[in-house]
């Protein structure tokens, strides 16, 4: 909207085109401004009442653009369409559903506006809206009611409007509204407090410096700060690294703490740890061939059922048999103590390159 020139944008809406002119209004509205003069000059130019009107202003215009109600009227008249007062008697009397009604004219103070119906929808075409706002079938009536609470004026636009490509259109589809368009105002607010907004970080950052840029001092505390961060990520990464590793080393440490004979207070050197340890697993493996031993001589001489013996006169047939019938569980038994001996040196190895 340019200026105040609403009741031109008003029309022009209503018409869908631009049909009138400030220019032409202006004329509209100092041909009524003259035949007024003359109808107050028929009481005599020299009365009282003929002086005081040619002393008051126009009240079909003025300088901000405003135009009555009656230059309104006589320009619609061109195009053949009247004015009818809403809420007048006459009109109301008829009971018109407002919805078969093709367009209105809402007045309050020095505004004007159009709601029109275009093609099979409804739109409130005010001028300080960013764009047409659609208005459903159901809630025109409640719109109108809304607005006489708001004390607007409501005429109702009676006759044939010229044809527009937009009626055309919408003959043919419906549009649908996401959104509700802003007041102009609301969206010049916006604008403007986001360039305060601008214009402030500008003078903060010139302020530093002169160049828009940080002082040494600050730039000096946020370089502190960003390295403090990442020093405190990459402790938190290590720990989470050393508690991942000393949980998967649990299982095994306590088993091997179970084996390992504890050392005296004394501080011992990485070789004498690994001489003790290694004496220690030798005496484990002489115990464990002891254990072997007695096991088999157990079984050769007391029990009968065991799989592995064989009846013979012979000591040597029997040692031969056997040898020959256990030979599975020796080679597994001889298995299983390399095993163990080879884990246990591993171990061993693995405590004696580790500090105490």
């Amino acid at each position: 909207q340019e200026g105040s020139l609403c009741a031109q944008h008003c029309l022009n809406n209503l018409l869908q085109g631009e049909y009138f002119s400030p220019v032409e209004l202006s004329s509209i509205a100092h041909q009524l401004d003259e035949e007024e003069r003359m109808r107050m000059a028929e009481g005599g130019v020299t009365s009282e009442d003929y002086r005081t009107f040619l002393q008051q202003p126009s009240g079909n215009m003025d300088d901000s653009g405003f135009f009555s109600i009656q230059v309104i009227s006589n320009a619609l008249k061109v195009w053949g369409l009247e004015l009818i007062l809403f809420n007048s008697p006459e009109y109301q009397r008829l009971r018109i559903d407002p919805i078969n009604e093709r367009s209105f004219i809402c007045n309050y103070k020095e505004h004007w506006f159009t709601v029109r119906k275009l093609g099979k929808q409804w739109f409130n075409l005010n001028s300080l809206l960013t764009g047409p706002e659609l208005i459903s079938d159901t809630y025109l009536a409640l719109f109108l009611a809304q607005l006489q609470q708001e004390g607007y004026s409501i005429f109702v636009v009676k006759g044939d409007l010229p044809d527009c490509e937009a009626d055309q259109l919408l003959q043919m589809i419906r549009v649908q509204q996401m959104h509700r368009p802003k007041l102009i105002g609301e969206e010049l607010a916006q604008l403007k407090e986001q360039r305060v907004h601008k214009t402030d970080l500008e003078r903060v950052l010139e302020a530093n410096d002169g160049s828009g840029m940080l002082d040494e001092d600050e730039e000096d505390l946020q370089r502190a700060l960003a390295l403090s961060r990442q020093e405190i990520d990459m402790e938190d990464e290590e720990a989470d690294l050393r508690r991942a590793i000393q949980l998967s080393m649990q299982g095994s440490s306590r088993n091997i703490s179970q084996d390992i004979p504890q050392t005296s207070g004394t501080n011992l050197t990485s070789e004498e740890l690994r001489k003790r340890r290694e004496a220690y697993f030798e005496k484990q493996q002489q115990k464990q061939q002891q254990r072997k031993q007695q096991q088999q001589q157990g079984d050769l001489s007391g029990q009968s059922s065991h799989p592995c013996e064989r009846p013979t006169t012979s000591s040597g047939a029997l040692g031969s048999d056997l040898g020959k019938a256990c030979s599975p569980f020796i080679m597994f038994a001889t298995f299983t103590l390399y095993l163990t001996y080879g884990l246990h040196l591993i171990f061993a190895l693995h405590y004696s390159s580790s500090p105490l």
